[in-house]
Protein backbone atom coordinates (compact mmCIF):
# COMPACT_ATOMS: atom_id res chain seq x y z
CA UNK A 1 0.00 0.00 0.00
CA UNK A 2 2.88 2.38 0.72
CA UNK A 3 4.40 1.74 -2.72
CA UNK A 4 1.13 2.57 -4.39
CA UNK A 5 0.90 5.84 -2.46
CA UNK A 6 4.51 6.73 -3.26
CA UNK A 7 3.90 6.31 -6.99
CA UNK A 8 0.88 8.61 -7.01
CA UNK A 9 2.43 11.24 -4.78
CA UNK A 10 5.17 12.16 -7.27
CA UNK A 11 2.79 14.48 -9.16
CA UNK A 12 3.75 18.12 -9.67
CA UNK A 13 6.80 18.35 -7.45
CA UNK A 14 8.94 15.90 -9.37
CA UNK A 15 8.30 16.61 -13.04
CA UNK A 16 10.50 15.59 -15.94
CA UNK A 17 13.04 18.11 -17.15
CA UNK A 18 11.97 17.33 -20.73
CA UNK A 19 8.36 18.42 -20.17
CA UNK A 20 9.18 21.89 -21.50
CA UNK A 21 12.05 23.47 -23.31
CA UNK A 22 13.13 27.09 -23.46
CA UNK A 23 13.66 28.13 -27.05
CA UNK A 24 16.33 30.51 -28.24
CA UNK A 25 15.55 33.48 -30.47
CA UNK A 26 16.72 31.57 -33.55
CA UNK A 27 14.55 28.58 -32.67
CA UNK A 28 11.54 30.86 -32.17
CA UNK A 29 12.17 32.54 -35.52
CA UNK A 30 12.36 29.14 -37.20
CA UNK A 31 9.13 28.10 -35.49
CA UNK A 32 7.43 31.30 -36.70
CA UNK A 33 8.50 30.49 -40.25
CA UNK A 34 7.23 26.89 -39.99
CA UNK A 35 3.89 27.77 -38.31
CA UNK A 36 3.05 31.40 -39.10
CA UNK A 37 -0.63 30.91 -38.42
CA UNK A 38 0.09 30.02 -34.79
CA UNK A 39 1.71 33.41 -34.26
CA UNK A 40 -0.79 35.50 -36.18
CA UNK A 41 -2.72 38.15 -34.29
CA UNK A 42 -6.14 39.46 -35.10
CA UNK A 43 -6.91 43.14 -34.82
CA UNK A 44 -9.71 43.50 -32.28
CA UNK A 45 -11.28 46.34 -34.24
CA UNK A 46 -12.07 43.81 -36.97
CA UNK A 47 -14.30 41.99 -34.49
CA UNK A 48 -16.19 45.21 -33.79
CA UNK A 49 -16.51 45.78 -37.54
CA UNK A 50 -17.80 42.23 -38.02
CA UNK A 51 -20.32 42.86 -35.24
CA UNK A 52 -21.51 46.01 -37.02
CA UNK A 53 -21.78 44.16 -40.33
CA UNK A 54 -23.82 41.36 -38.77
CA UNK A 55 -26.05 44.01 -37.18
CA UNK A 56 -26.70 45.58 -40.57
CA UNK A 57 -27.30 42.20 -42.22
CA UNK A 58 -29.85 41.15 -39.59
CA UNK A 59 -31.53 44.57 -39.71
CA UNK A 60 -31.76 44.26 -43.50
CA UNK A 61 -33.24 40.76 -43.14
CA UNK A 62 -35.80 42.12 -40.67
CA UNK A 63 -36.62 44.86 -43.14
CA UNK A 64 -37.11 42.40 -46.00
CA UNK A 65 -39.00 39.64 -44.17
CA UNK A 66 -41.24 41.60 -41.80
CA UNK A 67 -44.74 42.79 -42.54
CA UNK A 68 -45.11 46.22 -44.08
CA UNK A 69 -46.90 47.65 -41.04
CA UNK A 70 -44.15 46.64 -38.58
CA UNK A 71 -41.15 46.79 -40.88
CA UNK A 72 -39.59 49.86 -39.25
CA UNK A 73 -40.07 48.56 -35.70
CA UNK A 74 -38.41 45.23 -36.43
CA UNK A 75 -35.56 46.86 -38.31
CA UNK A 76 -35.01 49.44 -35.60
CA UNK A 77 -35.13 46.75 -32.90
CA UNK A 78 -32.45 44.76 -34.69
CA UNK A 79 -30.28 47.88 -35.02
CA UNK A 80 -30.71 48.62 -31.31
CA UNK A 81 -29.78 45.05 -30.36
CA UNK A 82 -26.67 45.16 -32.49
CA UNK A 83 -25.62 48.52 -31.14
CA UNK A 84 -25.99 47.19 -27.59
CA UNK A 85 -23.62 44.44 -28.70
CA UNK A 86 -20.86 46.40 -30.42
CA UNK A 87 -20.82 49.82 -28.74
CA UNK A 88 -19.62 48.48 -25.35
CA UNK A 89 -17.01 46.40 -27.19
CA UNK A 90 -15.74 49.53 -28.90
CA UNK A 91 -15.55 51.33 -25.55
CA UNK A 92 -13.60 48.40 -24.10
CA UNK A 93 -11.12 48.54 -26.98
CA UNK A 94 -10.69 52.29 -26.58
CA UNK A 95 -9.89 51.73 -22.89
CA UNK A 96 -7.29 49.07 -23.75
CA UNK A 97 -5.69 51.24 -26.43
CA UNK A 98 -5.54 54.18 -24.01
CA UNK A 99 -3.71 51.93 -21.55
CA UNK A 100 -1.24 50.86 -24.25
CA UNK A 101 -0.41 54.50 -25.07
CA UNK A 102 0.49 55.53 -21.54
CA UNK A 103 4.13 55.72 -20.47
CA UNK A 104 3.61 53.34 -17.57
CA UNK A 105 2.93 50.01 -19.28
CA UNK A 106 3.46 47.63 -16.40
CA UNK A 107 1.54 44.37 -16.25
CA UNK A 108 -0.38 45.63 -13.24
CA UNK A 109 -1.54 48.79 -14.95
CA UNK A 110 -2.55 46.84 -18.04
CA UNK A 111 -4.52 44.39 -15.89
CA UNK A 112 -6.23 47.34 -14.22
CA UNK A 113 -7.12 48.67 -17.67
CA UNK A 114 -8.62 45.32 -18.68
CA UNK A 115 -10.65 45.07 -15.48
CA UNK A 116 -11.88 48.67 -15.70
CA UNK A 117 -12.63 48.17 -19.40
CA UNK A 118 -14.74 45.12 -18.61
CA UNK A 119 -16.54 47.05 -15.89
CA UNK A 120 -17.26 49.85 -18.36
CA UNK A 121 -18.46 47.30 -20.92
CA UNK A 122 -20.85 45.61 -18.49
CA UNK A 123 -22.12 48.92 -17.09
CA UNK A 124 -22.76 50.41 -20.54
CA UNK A 125 -24.51 47.23 -21.69
CA UNK A 126 -26.88 47.32 -18.71
CA UNK A 127 -27.51 51.05 -19.12
CA UNK A 128 -28.24 50.62 -22.84
CA UNK A 129 -30.68 47.75 -22.23
CA UNK A 130 -32.52 49.66 -19.51
CA UNK A 131 -32.40 52.95 -21.39
CA UNK A 132 -33.77 51.53 -24.63
CA UNK A 133 -36.43 49.52 -22.78
CA UNK A 134 -37.67 52.62 -20.95
CA UNK A 135 -37.27 55.12 -23.77
CA UNK A 136 -38.66 52.95 -26.59
CA UNK A 137 -41.32 50.64 -25.14
CA UNK A 138 -42.54 49.55 -28.59
CA UNK A 139 -39.31 47.70 -29.41
CA UNK A 140 -39.65 44.09 -30.48
CA UNK A 141 -37.51 42.01 -28.16
CA UNK A 142 -37.01 38.98 -30.39
CA UNK A 143 -35.03 40.77 -33.15
CA UNK A 144 -33.26 42.88 -30.51
CA UNK A 145 -32.07 39.88 -28.52
CA UNK A 146 -31.26 37.80 -31.60
CA UNK A 147 -29.07 40.56 -33.01
CA UNK A 148 -27.45 41.13 -29.61
CA UNK A 149 -26.63 37.43 -29.26
CA UNK A 150 -25.24 37.25 -32.80
CA UNK A 151 -22.91 40.16 -32.03
CA UNK A 152 -21.73 38.31 -28.94
CA UNK A 153 -21.03 35.19 -30.99
CA UNK A 154 -18.72 37.18 -33.26
CA UNK A 155 -16.02 36.61 -30.63
CA UNK A 156 -16.26 32.87 -31.27
CA UNK A 157 -16.18 33.45 -35.00
CA UNK A 158 -12.96 35.42 -34.64
CA UNK A 159 -11.50 32.73 -32.38
CA UNK A 160 -12.22 30.02 -34.95
CA UNK A 161 -10.98 32.27 -37.75
CA UNK A 162 -7.59 32.62 -36.08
Amino acid sequence: MNKKYAIHSQGWDESDEDSYKTLSKDEMDALRVLKPRSFATLNAWWIVCIQAVFTLVIAFACFIFSELSERSVYTYSALVGGSIGFLPSALFLMRIEAAKRTNKTSPGSFLAAVVSGEFIKIFVTIVLFIGFALKLPDLKWIPLLVTYLVTLKCYLLAWFWK
